[in-house]
């Protein structure tokens, strides 16, 4: 089974990912890592490198087609990534939303940063994202259309949205 989940940073898509990925037993690709990972490669900060990228269009293609070719090859992934759902075929597409608070909350604690500080870079790198999928791939950030499923992480620990998604998969599998 191949599974895709997304969400805005902060909505503990990485945090349910990796405990769904011990449940099932499957492997876990973050989109978020692959960029990291280019941003060091480049030797810039998130930041930087999320500017950088809006003017070079190679870097969201680079890690859509890296994305899309392991989740190709394999027969199951849960590939984690705000476009992932968008250039992953996949069985199952989640979105997890959260309200801003609670991101900028998480990512403090996550980061070791001060909330004003947090809540400056998320909301420009939210901004800086929504400009790039859109002028890049022509996908709006905010149409949940492709999704199955659509979770409020506030609403739920990361435990319990891992069991939500198990048992979604026990009623796809079931229809089968």
């Amino acid at each position: 089974m191949i599974i895709t989940i997304g969400g805005l940073a902060g909505s503990g898509t990485t945090t349910a990912s990796k405990i769904l990925s011990k449940k099932l037993g499957i492997p876990y690709l973050s989109a978020g890592d692959i960029f990291r990972q280019m941003a060091a490669e480049n030797d810039m900060d998130i930041l930087e490198f999320s500017k950088f990228a809006e003017g070079n269009d190679e870097i969201d293609l680079e890690i859509d087609r890296r994305q899309a070719q392991i989740a190709e090859k394999s027969e199951n992934l849960i590939a984690e990534g705000r476009l992932s759902a968008h250039f992953v075929e996949a069985n199952l597409k989640i979105w997890f939303v959260a309200p801003l608070s609670v991101r900028i909350e998480r990512i403090c604690q996550r980061e070791n940063k001060p909330a004003d500080l947090v809540k400056k870079e998320i909301i420009t790198r939210g901004k800086s994202e929504a400009k790039r999928y859109r002028e890049v791939h022509g996908i709006d950030i905010g149409n949940m259309e492709i999704y199955d499923i659509v979770i409020n992480s506030h609403s739920f620990q990361p435990e319990s949205i891992a069991d939500i998604i198990v048992k979604v998969i026990e009623v796809i599998s079931c229809q089968q």
